[in-house]
């Protein structure tokens, strides 16, 4: 067969290959695709020949392919195995992504899967995914090198030769030193280990008092380790200061986009993580279950317009700037929101500081309260020809932006305070609040002021 015949990865179709082509073909085939390749060619797959692909593919290759699936394909994926095919494949899998993969199964396949492991893997794996997921503990990973400090030079590399095959596999830089309980007593290049001789100790080469952070450093402080310290890693200890294992520079810059890709998602409404492969009425359902609510809580804005449609049908004009109040009150207070998120994030602002960000927002609110109402009611005044509908409208949107910045910095505070969700919640209350407030305020100005208006 020539070079041109020779099917590409992207001209064979893998369904078929799962079903009909031989085991050592199949795994030839998966072994040519990239990561992304990877993802899309199996997220297209039904769920069962997913199934049937890792069944098919030896542990350590399936383990490969579910590193490159969507978090909710990879649980999906590993939940219809076999418990025992599951933690095989589970066994491969690096430790943080254990931990993740264990706290994402549902808690009979977990337990199932996790009794046919080692039971020292498998409390290991208990025990990592008992830290948050925005914490060291929940970003570290337990393939370390860690020597004890009386060890000598000779016998410490003799000790590495004899684990070449699973360090090969490490990224590593250094090793880290510790004593009896596997307390953390300093880090030891691997260019001094190599230079030294024989019997020398390892705690006369070593780095003493090295730099560590504790397991349950929040994401945002790790943030700010890393861009103070050019570190490829750093060594995390627990409460008492053993080594439980390390944080990579690459991990956390991971953790970062992912949780503000899940905040994202998450404002605009996507609860839980969808894909397009999934059944199109499942999708739909995830949607309504959101659109539902916030179906309900237009109605309750629509009502003020209701309350007011005999002033509206006398002043038609007002019609044209009520979607412009709501959409730019809307629009300071998620600005407000944003500010108050990242703050929460970063940890500059603690929950119960309502009154200090009221303060600052209020400022905020004043000034460009004043400058919207001005534009906009001087255009309004221009479009209908009377200053009065310019003050009414001008007066109303001023008002509101004030109201939308100052509900717009302490809402994700008191929803935190509340243990809700501030992405998830934050923009639909926001938005009706403001949507009330705004049709109420120009509404009922226009009331106050109808003669003028229509006369």
């Amino acid at each position: 067969m020539t070079e041109a015949e020779t099917d590409t990865p992207a001209e064979v179709d893998l369904g078929d290959l799962v079903r009909e082509g031989g085991a050592a073909e199949l795994a030839a085939y998966v072994e040519e695709l990239d990561a992304r390749e990877t993802a899309r060619a199996i997220c297209e797959l039904e769920p069962e020949e997913q199934t049937m692909l890792l069944s098919r593919l030896g542990p350590e290759q399936a383990g490969e392919v579910l590193e490159t699936l969507p978090d909710v394909t990879a649980t999906e994926a590993i939940e219809s195995l076999p418990a025992e095919t599951a933690a095989a494949i589970l066994h491969e899998l690096p430790s943080d992504d254990q931990a993740d993969l264990y706290k994402s199964l549902d808690s009979i396949d977990a337990a199932a899967i996790l009794a046919e492991l080692d039971s020292d893997e498998a409390e290991r794996i208990t025990e990592l995914a008992s830290y948050p997921d925005d914490t060291a503990g929940g970003l570290l990973a337990t393939e370390v090198v860690a020597l004890r400090d009386i060890a000598s030079v000779g016998r410490t590399v003799e000790r590495l030769r004899g684990d070449a095959d699973r360090l090969r596999r490490l990224d590593i830089q250094y090793a880290y030193v510790v004593a009896k309980g596997r307390r953390l007593v300093g880090v030891l290049r691997l260019r001094d280990l190599l230079l030294a001789e024989d019997d020398t100790k390892l705690e006369t080469i070593m780095i003493r008092e090295p730099l560590s952070i504790p397991a349950d450093m929040p994401l945002a402080e790790l943030e700010t380790f890393f861009d103070d310290h050019a570190f490829l890693g750093v060594p995390v200890v627990d409460g008492e200061g053993r080594l439980v294992g390390a944080v990579s520079r690459v991990a956390v810059d991971e953790a970062t986009q992912d949780q503000a890709t899940s905040d994202y998602r998450r404002s605009m409404g996507v609860v839980v993580e969808e894909l397009r492969t999934m059944p199109t009425l499942r999708r739909s359902r995830l949607r309504l279950a959101w659109l539902s609510i916030n179906i309900v809580l237009n109605v309750v804005a629509a009502s003020v317009i209701a309350a007011y449609q005999e002033t509206l049908s006398q002043v038609i004009t007002l019609a044209v700037f009520l979607p412009i109040i709501s959409d730019m009150s809307g629009c300071s207070g998620n600005q407000a929101v944003a500010v108050s998120m990242r703050e929460l994030s970063l940890g500059l602002i603690r929950p119960n500081e309502w009154l200090r960000v009221w303060g600052k927002e209020a400022a905020v609110g004043v000034i460009n309260g004043l400058a919207l109402g001005l534009l906009i009611g001087l255009v309004s005044g221009f479009y209908d020809g009377n200053v009065w509908m310019g003050l009414v409208v001008g007066s109303a949107l001023a008002a509101n932006t004030l109201l939308a910045v100052l509900l717009g910095g302490v809402l994700p505070l008191a929803l935190k305070q509340m243990k809700v969700d501030p992405a998830l919640a934050s923009g639909p209350i926001l938005t009706t609040v403001t949507d009330m407030c705004g049709f109420f305020l120009v509404l009922s100005l226009a009331a106050l002021m109808i003669s003028r208006l229509v006369g």
